[in-house]
């Protein structure tokens, strides 16, 4: 596994960096959002009580936007490291993409400087190229799909807040 990053040089190293970095992310958040998961409940019934102390619960019913502003911002707070998971999303391909045309590059180096007598040292350049695309797609494409699970699940979150937090303005 050493051998095959060493062969893709300094980008294929940011590229694992990232992924490390990314993938800790993600498990964290997973992490978080399970425990406010477990914990709506109570966290609606916070919401709830922090908003009609502020507020009159009759005029409150007629403003449902002071509502979802407060909840939006309870749940924007979860949404902490996202823009970072989705950072590594994209920036990762065109890592591998920037691997690829330096490869490509080296190769067209050694073919202008030595012809195509030795194959091995043009084929080293091809070899950087596929190595960095490989390394970049594999980093980019769970981040990709863990960005847009925990998105989701953040607006569902959002949505059970919601249903919650009306029935208890509402001394149900």
């Amino acid at each position: 596994l050493f051998d095959f990053i060493n062969s893709g040089g300094s980008i294929t190293w940011i590229l694992v960096g990232m992924n490390v970095f990314g993938v800790s992310l993600i498990l964290w958040r997973l992490f978080v959002l399970r425990d406010f998961k477990k914990k709506l409940d109570a966290e609606a019934k916070l919401v709830a009580t922090a908003i009609s102390t502020q507020f009159n619960t009759k005029s409150l019913l007629s403003h449902l936007e002071l509502v979802k502003d407060a909840i939006s911002q309870r749940v924007h707070e979860l949404e902490f490291g996202m823009n970072t998971i989705k950072i590594i999303a994209t920036t990762a391909p065109l890592l591998g993409l920037l691997g690829t045309v330096l490869g490509i590059y080296e190769a067209f180096q050694v073919i202008s400087a030595t012809g195509l007598d030795d194959p091995g040292k043009f084929a080293a350049g091809i070899s950087y190229a596929l190595i960095t695309t490989i390394v970049g797609l594999i980093v980019a494409i769970p981040h990709y799909i863990a960005h847009n699970f925990l998105s989701g699940e953040l607006d569902s979150m959002e949505i059970m807040m919601e249903k919650r937090v009306g029935p208890l303005l509402q001394g149900e």
